[in-house]
Parts: structure tokens; C-alpha cells; sequence
């Protein structure tokens, strides 16, 4: 992993709060894998100090770009949007261990929330990339922020779309479609980002079924490196709890393992 300053081919609004920037990768030699992050300095000013992480949305080898869906809701962010085209950014990466995909595993359940929904959408690139059959239910606010939705499908994925502007997102609505779709789909494992409440009722669904899941989780980070201990989260492991650092052990993990509170 290093530092890039990679150039800008686009950066544009979206919906009311999400932008979609598409990079020029070229220059990076590293593997990125789903999952993965890079940590981006927002602007030239001093302010925002910190970098921010923003998870892959999609990657194209053969043109060689990378593309993050971020949603704006602070400083750093508000200030990424001033980047235009033919710019730089100054980008920090792939880093974190990113999510991983057994060959056996013919169908698998996609469940994201909000931004999560971008995090999981290179999931299904490279599920379709390996003629893995995806089945994905995508939850919002409203239907203005399920962006993700065309691009899984444009993947093959089957969408099902739950949002509070339809009445469709409610825990036992959403439990009883995932447990519907995993009857009808024989899934092999499951995948999910975005929600705490959704992560939770998938660990449940998972473990009763005897399915194997995974998770990425969504932290504030300082360094991105492992260093200033920012990102803790509790593992459960055979000796007992555990807190590892969600920038380096993650921010892919086991479902089964990780202590949602």
C-alpha cells in the first residue's frame, strides 16, 4: 500500500445526499479486493485534518479506474465535493482485509443498508465476475438513495428493494424476506453492511441456518493503519472476547464472530 495522487475523471451529485467519483487507477499495482478501502485526504487546507476511508464501490480492471459512492454528512465529505475533473486526489491504499468469496458458494445473500449498499456492490462485481448467482435486499430511507440498486443488477444480481418510504424496512418484514430467500435460493453465505439492526437479525438467520456470513464494518478511523487503536471492536474467539482493530483485522469479518451491542 502507498500514497497516489490519482487523477479525478469525474466527480458529480447523485441524489440530494450522495456523489459518485470515478478515479483513475492506473498508477496502483496492488490487488483490490471488495471489501478493501482506501483512506482519502478530503482537500489542500489544513482542515479536515484527518484523511476519511471510503469502501469500493466498483473496480474496472480493464479501464483501470476505481469508483466510490459517498454519501455527504461532514466536513470532509462537503469538501470532496468541490473536486472536479482533471484534478488529483491525494488517496492512501487498498487497505483492510476485504471479503472473501469460496468458489462453492454458487448463490449468496447480499443484505446493506444505506451507504453499506456501495460496499457490498464490488462484492457483486466480482460474484458475477465468477458466475456466482447474487440475491441482494438493499434497504433506505427512501428509494431516492437506493443508487447501488441498478448497478447490482446491472451485475445480474435479484434486487429486492425495502425502504421506511414504502413501509418495507421494518426488522420482521425484512427477517421474514431473507428467510423466504434463503429458502427459495438454497444460499451458501451471506454478506452484509450498512446496519447495525440488519447485521444483527442476519447473525441470528445465519447461525440458525448454518450459513456462513460476513461482515464489513463501518468505523471512524483515525489513522487507517492500525496505530492509534480508533476502530476497536469486540471478537468473539474460542478464548474469549477479543478487540481487534477494524482498519487492520477488518473491516471484514466473520458475522458469527463479531459482538453486535
Amino acid at each position: 500500500m502507498k500514497v497516489n495522487k490519482l487523477n479525478v475523471l469525474s466527480n458529480v451529485k447523485v441524489s440530494d445526499r450522495y456523489w459518485h467519483m470515478k478515479l483513475d487507477a492506473s498508477s496502483i499495482t496492488e490487488l483490490i479486493k471488495p471489501g478493501q478501502f482506501f483512506n482519502i485526504k478530503c482537500g489542500e487546507n489544513d482542515l479536515p485534518f484527518l484523511r476519511r476511508p471510503f469502501s469500493i464501490y466498483r473496480i474496472n480492471k480493464e479501464e483501470k479506474t476505481i469508483e466510490f459512492l459517498y454519501l455527504v454528512k461532514g466536513q470532509g465529505t462537503i469538501e470532496l465535493t468541490d473536486v472536479v475533473a482533471d484534478e488529483t486526489v491525494d488517496i492512501f491504499g487498498p487497505l483492510g482485509v476485504g471479503f472473501e468469496l469460496n468458489p462453492e458458494w454458487d448463490t449468496i445473500l447480499l443484505l446493506a443498508r444505506g451507504v453499506g449498499i456501495a460496499t457490498l456492490a464490488a462484492l457483486a462485481q466480482e460474484a458475477a465476475e465468477k458466475n456466482i448467482k447474487c440475491v441482494a435486499i438493499l434497504s433506505a430511507r427512501s428509494n431516492n438513495d437506493l443508487l447501488a440498486a441498478e448497478t447490482l443488477q446491472g451485475f445480474g444480481a435479484q434486487v429486492y428493494k425495502v425502504t421506511e418510504e414504502d413501509g418495507t424496512s421494518d426488522a420482521e418484514d425484512v427477517q421474514q424476506l431473507v428467510e423466504q430467500l434463503l429458502t427459495e435460493n438454497d444460499i451458501k453465505a451471506a454478506f452484509t453492511c450498512g446496519s447495525k439492526r440488519l447485521s444483527k437479525l442476519l447473525q441470528k438467520v445465519t447461525k440458525t441456518n448454518q450459513i456462513p456470513s460476513q461482515i464489513a464494518l463501518e468505523e471512524h478511523m483515525g489513522c487507517a493503519m492500525g496505530v492509534c487503536y480508533a476502530c476497536v471492536c469486540d471478537i468473539q474467539e474460542e478464548s474469549g472476547i477479543n478487540s481487534v482493530r477494524v482498519c487492520k483485522e477488518g473491516p471484514v469479518f466473520d458475522l458469527e464472530k463479531v459482538v453486535l451491542s
